[in-house]
């Protein structure tokens, strides 16, 4: 008779975990600064794209309305997609404060699409407000989680080997 597989010892498992964590700070720089060019581009759609008045036909059309506008709603559906991978990176690293912030993070960023695609059917002040103010929260969540994340170990650190 076999006995039964042995757990891994903890230093098996802190060799995976490491790796994933180390990322983690270079995913949250990168959708920190997509979300701040998202912002930027949200703002030229406020100041310079002319939607058609609330109620006409094809009015909510995001692509076609001009090409910031398409590119703002473009660019917000890859950052939905770059949260969840942000989301899934902390979950697989079992990073448990980097699993919180990625998904208020996420959550934020859906909140900001849902008030985007309120404000192109609606075309009201407070549907614009809300937007920014999600995207201003998920801006602190990723901005935070950029100092929560573990940093990677410089060559000459402990347990890196030297090159």
């Amino acid at each position: 008779m076999t006995s039964p597989p042995a757990a891994a010892p903890p230093s098996t498992q802190k060799q995976r975990t490491e790796p994933r964590q180390a990322g983690l700070r270079q995913a949250n720089l990168a959708i920190l600064i997509v979300l701040a060019v998202q912002f930027a581009l949200g703002i030229g759609v406020n100041l310079y794209v002319t939607l058609p008045a609330a109620g006409h036909p094809g009015h909510a059309s995001w692509f076609g309305n001009g090409a910031l506008l398409a590119l703002h709603a473009a660019l917000g559906m890859f950052l939905i997609l770059a949260a969840i991978f942000v989301l899934v990176r902390a979950i697989m690293a079992r990073n448990a404060t980097m699993i919180v912030i990625s998904a208020a993070g996420l959550v934020a960023i859906l909140l900001a699409a849902f008030f985007g695609s309120g404000f192109t059917d609606k075309l009201t002040d407070g549907y614009s407000l809300g937007m920014a103010l999600a995207t201003a929260v998920a801006l602190a969540c990723y901005a935070v989680g950029l100092f929560a994340a573990p940093a990677r170990k410089a060559v000459g650190d402990a347990e890196v080997p030297r090159l």
